[in-house]
């Protein structure tokens, strides 16, 4: 899937340092100012952390991050960070950012290009650190790599969910999708020294992950679910390493793509025939709208037997959700009552 796309430091009494830490537990993603954590220092020193595998050593935290993408963008937004960002690369196909949790943030923060990212774009928002993924951004195609970067003085960081699983490998995704974004909070907690923000997130997202899958029907009632991104020709969909595979899972359906060790690919429709899900997923992005996914799916000979299709199920969810961000854990919730539904032979 090719998807292009600080603050002070304050030394802190100890009563200070719990009401940060309660601040962090009820504000970050909710739109409010978030309090200065309480480990955060001046900074000054090196942070090594373990990104796609390989320990990464950052020499101080960095000032002036441009992002790849709404969801990269939103881990930096929910971990309190935008004061820390030059700006964000996104295409205008990603949805209203207007009423999510961070809207503030987004009118605060440029955006430099609805492009795609280059690093003509990093050089002149003056950044020192890049944060994209591999097909979110970083590319071996476009020239646009950390290596390449880093030859210009520009530090990288490579989403998880995208991670290769070799230094060669075309295949990416190295761990489930929900670790994929934990792990990106807490490295991006420590490299910005807000521990106790990311923690709290993932604590939260955790509960709200939990609430989710203890309200799933049983193993046998579960319906099958199928992620269409897009494609006529071949359906491009998610396997086990991309967001929706943990979002349907935890949700209460059986990803019928689950034994694809990848993130995003392509498949044949004759396998989706094969599998026969109970419910299509659409990806609400890009040029071509839900509704003429929708009426594409609805029309299309070789899926006329496919259960989905029959009964009319087709759920359609925003990219934002899909990829991995601070929305996936909301997206879990909202598709979790909708399979309940199904379940219950709604």
């Amino acid at each position: 899937m090719n998807i292009t796309r600080h603050h002070l430091s304050l030394h802190r009494r100890p009563a200070a340092a719990l009401l940060a830490v309660l601040a962090a537990f009820a504000l970050p993603g909710c739109g409010a100012k978030v309090a200065p954590d309480s480990r955060h220092t001046a900074g000054r020193s090196p942070v090594t952390v373990v990104n796609c595998g390989v320990p990464t050593t950052y020499a101080r935290p960095p000032r002036r991050v441009v992002t790849n993408d709404v969801g990269i963008t939103e881990l930096m937004f929910a971990l309190g960070l935008e004061d820390r960002m030059a700006g964000y690369v996104m295409p205008d196909d990603k949805g209203d950012v207007g009423a999510v949790p961070w809207k503030d943030a987004y009118r605060k923060v440029p955006w430099l290009s609805k492009k795609t990212l280059t690093k003509e774009i990093a050089l002149d928002a003056k950044a020192d650190l890049v944060i994209a993924g591999w097909n979110y951004g970083f590319g071996e195609d476009n020239g646009l790599t950390p290596a390449s970067l880093k030859k210009l003085g520009i530090a990288s960081y490579v989403l998880t969910e995208s991670c290769h699983h070799g230094r060669d490998a075309a295949a990416r995704g190295v761990m489930p999708p929900l670790e994929a974004l934990y792990t990106d909070l807490e490295n991006l907690g420590r490299l910005f020294g807000v521990q106790d923000r990311a923690r709290a997130l993932v604590a939260r997202y955790k509960r709200q992950v939990a609430d989710a899958a203890a309200k799933a029907p049983a193993p046998a009632r579960r319906p099958s679910v199928f992620l269409y991104d897009d494609g006529r020709d071949k359906p491009l969909t998610a396997g086990a390493y991309a967001g929706p595979h943990d979002i349907i899972s935890k949700a209460g359906g059986d990803h019928v793509m689950k034994d694809l060790k990848d993130s995003w690919t392509t498949v044949g429709w004759e396998t989706v025939v094969a599998r026969d899900p109970d419910v299509i997923v659409i990806n609400n992005y890009g040029d071509t709208s839900a509704a003429q996914k929708k009426a594409f799916l609805m029309s299309y000979g070789p899926l006329r037997n496919v259960s989905a299709i029959k009964h009319h199920r087709i759920y359609v969810m925003d990219y934002a959700d899909l990829v991995e961000s601070p929305r996936n854990p909301a997206a879990i919730a909202h598709l979790a009552r909708y399979l309940r539904t199904v379940a219950a032979g709604g």
